[in-house]
């Protein structure tokens, strides 16, 4: 075999240090203590005290991150007038030291580049602002509204939807108010589904919580609550046995997580989600396609299965938004493409997200798939599956099939 046929095998078939790697991920593993060996478990495991000693400052970075590059500390630095830095010790202590393309260290440690802006990327990628009838709530969609309740998360993802909002770093000065958000819900009765998100709804209190979702249960017309959360795997302390049992009052309500990668998914998350599962809350997982983090179809599929040994049904792939300051985390729509067709038929299908992609300035989710269908005419419909094999499907024009004229294979070898 030539030296080029060579290289060009040991780039398409994965090396087994990446084989190695990968089945790693496959098992949970607590995130445990790190720098915060000497504190007491009544501390560690009281998510007050979680927020409490977040990473939120470039010197506590510096001195917990002896690696910190030039540009993660420019970073760092910058958010002080830009998005937040925030890092829960539980999360920080998933960095990979000594790796700066770490898949985690690459979600939360700020870097120069966000600095960076191109031409098309815009500070409401989602349009969420021109679609407010009154602050702090979006309707976009006909029968269901976002209700943005706070701009506070328990640690900042770098590449948020939500920059120009979350963490008022940027001085957008969100206040929400419940009685006029509430009053618009009240008097729209085609709204039948509520997504309370922000920031992160799961940061208030239980009572200040359970106040809200009281109020919104009292609308007739409102059929059904969900909640969007990075909680569980930001700060798994907080799904508590007595949040769960005050969440479980307002079914059917259902929760959408975040997760990104499978090193995510940590024991004390998996417990967390235990119990939220436990309190009979449907969970579905939202993903958002990252350079050097997701892009890859062996890592998605782990993080999938794993979600899926969670009690989670993955939900969606996001193509990463064009926020401002976003392309060194943006992937191709391309990779999100290949990741779809690399997970159908090669693992069960409630491991399968719907790949989406929010149209830019407010026209919501576009599902973006392989093309599968290969031509639909008068009597047949040409169809391929996860192989790559033809079949044809024939069918009347009322939608009824068709007896076809000639005995033929149901599979047509095309190619």
């Amino acid at each position: 075999m030539s030296d080029d046929s060579l290289r060009e095998a040991s780039e398409e078939s994965p090396s087994d240090e990446d084989g190695a790697c990968t089945n790693a991920l496959k098992d949970f593993h607590s995130a445990g203590r790190g720098p915060w060996s000497h504190v007491p478990d009544s501390d560690w495991n009281d998510w007050r005290w979680q927020l409490k000693n977040r990473i939120t400052t470039v010197e506590q970075l510096e001195r917990l991150l002896p690696d910190l590059t030039a540009s993660e500390r420019a970073g760092a630095i910058l958010a002080r007038s830009k998005l937040a830095m925030a890092i829960t010790p539980h999360f920080f202590n998933l960095i990979e030291a000594g790796d700066e393309n770490g898949a985690i260290r690459r979600q939360v440690v700020p870097r120069l580049e966000e600095t960076h802006q191109a031409s098309w990327e815009m500070a409401d990628p989602c349009g969420e602002d021109s679609h407010s009838p009154v602050p702090g709530l979006v309707h976009r969609y006909p029968d269901r509204v976002l209700f943005l309740v706070t701009d506070r998360c328990a640690s900042y993802c770098r590449y948020c939807t939500r920059s120009r909002l979350v963490s008022n770093a940027a001085g957008y000065d969100f206040h929400a108010d419940f009685d006029k958000q509430l009053a618009y819900i009240e008097s729209h009765p085609e709204i039948r589904d509520v997504l309370l998100s922000g920031g992160d709804p799961l940061l208030f209190s239980d009572e200040k919580l359970e106040y809200l979702l009281s109020r919104l249960r009292a609308i007739p017309h409102v059929e059904f609550l969900r909640i969007g959360t990075r909680i569980p795997i930001f700060l798994p302390q907080r799904i508590t046995a007595e949040l769960c049992a005050m969440l479980r009052q307002f079914h059917p309500l259902f929760i959408s997580i975040h997760t990104n990668h499978p090193r995510e998914l940590t024991t004390e998350v998996r417990d967390a989600l235990g119990r939220l599962a436990d309190a009979g809350i449907p969970l579905g997982n939202q993903s958002v396609l990252l350079r050097h983090v997701n892009d890859d179809v062996e890592v998605m599929k782990v993080l999938v299965q794993k979600l899926l040994r969670c009690r989670v049904r993955p939900y969606y792939i996001y193509q990463c938004d064009l926020i401002a300051g976003s392309a060194h985390l943006r992937s191709s729509v391309r990779k999100g493409i290949d990741i779809i067709q690399g997970l159908r038929g090669h693992t069960t299908g409630y491991a399968i997200p719907q790949f989406v992609i929010d149209a830019p300035g407010g026209g919501g989710k576009v599902p973006i798939n392989p093309e599968y269908v290969l031509s639909h005419n008068h009597d047949r419909v040409v169809i391929r599956n996860f192989e790559g094999r033809v079949f044809e499907y024939p069918e009347g024009e009322d939608g009824q099939p068709l007896v076809p004229k000639t005995r033929r294979s149901a599979e047509m070898e095309m190619f």
